[in-house]
């Protein structure tokens, strides 16, 4: 088989990134599966290019979430290098991961349909509440 192989930096975290990805938003872990790893070993790198150097490219790829979401925490990305000459793209990490990787340890509470922090509860609440009123008034 022809093709790019795709390994991990750290295997251990984005593992963990992954399996919180496919339990909060399902959508985002179903493209990367079942569209965006596939192009990635077949050579078509998706997203946008940030970083080149003489036999790399790294590349952050969005991945489809929820609007107030992605307003709450950040967009989800696959952040990813590819190394031309051994033909090897390197997962590097899916953000937001401070709360991907806090929903890996520990169940995350909803607040009006968004996970929220268990750290930054009050913060992030307030966010929503904030997001909501915006809403409302337009």
């Amino acid at each position: 088989m022809k093709g790019y192989v795709l390994d991990y930096v750290n295997e251990n975290e984005f593992k963990k990134l992954e399996r919180a990805l496919k339990k909060y938003n399902m959508l985002a872990f179903k493209k990367l599966n079942f569209e965006y790893y596939p192009a990635l070993r077949s050579g078509e790198f998706l997203g946008e290019k940030v970083c080149s150097s003489k036999n790399t490219e790294t590349y952050e790829l969005k991945l489809p979430s929820d609007k107030i979401f992605t307003q709450i925490h950040g967009e989800v990305k696959l952040i990813y290098t590819v190394h031309h000459k051994e033909e090897v793209v390197m997962l590097e990490e899916i953000t937001p991961s401070q709360i991907l990787l806090e929903g890996h340890m520990s169940e995350l509470t909803a607040y009006k349909g968004i996970m929220i922090s268990k750290k930054n509860a009050s913060k992030d609440m307030f966010k929503i509440d904030l997001l909501n009123m915006l809403q409302d008034k337009h």
